[in-house]
């Protein structure tokens, strides 16, 4: 049975070990932590470790940040990747697997003018690799993972699918790259969700779940019996982390969701 988490965000109570307590009750497996930037995340040291000592699994950690290692601007990309390697080491120093970034988000979409990007494509592929290669060095170093987000097409225009973002981590040669699936992204993006999860296999380190809407898993029409046999097909042993909006009550709407995935299949 795949495990379950939930982004803290989402949980009832006012500290780390509430939100816990609520988490377990409802069938939850762990937390996911969520990372602002300033080295916020650097900042919730003292929370974390006394909330790993009563017992609080965190896994993983998203960023939740302004601009991402992809960004145009070249201060800002410096910024997001020091950013990104103080996240990777937070999470190492508590003993956790490792962070989930987009290359960028809402920066620019092909989908919306001026359609083309200030940037050519090859120097789209030089920055990602870059960016890619030094905090999977870093990664690497504090014996975690780097998980790189495809979105989809309005939201960033340079990684929308596993594909693509395979592509690049084949080019990085680091183990400690692998790709954060996010199942509201692949339904626009992917033709067959769960096809490319089964393409993607060897590179596949997390997954982010909510559904077709972007609401909890079992309030669209996701297919998840079948995206949740190919992660059983290709022997995913990571979490299941709910990144989605609720819809209706929001205390059930975040307690429906374990039940939901296990009798859908996880």
């Amino acid at each position: 049975m795949l495990k379950t988490a939930c982004q803290e965000q989402l949980l009832p109570g006012d500290t780390l070990q509430q939100k816990w307590e609520f988490a377990q009750s409802a069938g939850f497996d762990a937390i996911e932590l969520r990372a602002k930037g300033d080295h916020h995340f650097r900042g919730r040291l003292p929370e974390l470790r006394a909330a790993l000592k009563d017992g609080v699994v965190m896994p993983t950690v998203c960023v939740d940040m302004l601009h991402f290692f992809g960004a145009f601007d070249d201060a800002q990309r410096r910024d997001a990747v020091e950013q990104m390697k103080s996240q990777l080491s937070v999470i190492a120093e508590i003993g956790g697997r490792g962070a989930q970034t987009p290359a960028s988000y809402g920066m620019f979409s092909r989908r919306l003018p001026p359609f083309e990007p200030p940037r050519g494509e090859e120097e789209e592929r030089a920055v990602l690799l870059e960016g890619l290669t030094e905090l999977g060095e870093h990664a690497r170093k504090e014996g975690v993972h780097l998980y790189l987000e495809p979105l989809n097409r309005y939201e960033d225009h340079m990684v929308n699918r596993l594909e693509q973002a395979v592509d690049l981590i084949r080019a990085v040669g680091l183990d400690s790259v692998r790709i954060g699936i996010d199942s509201y992204h692949m339904n626009i993006e992917e033709a067959d969700p769960a096809g490319a999860i089964l393409e993607a296999a060897p590179y596949i380190g997390h997954a982010q779940v909510s559904d077709s809407n972007r609401f909890q898993p079992g309030a669209g029409h996701l297919d998840w019996p079948a995206w949740l046999a190919a992660l059983h097909t290709v022997g995913y042993d990571g979490y299941l982390a709910a990144e989605c909006r609720l819809t209706g009550d929001p205390v059930e709407a975040v307690r429906s969701i374990p039940g939901f995935l296990r009798r859908s299949g996880a």
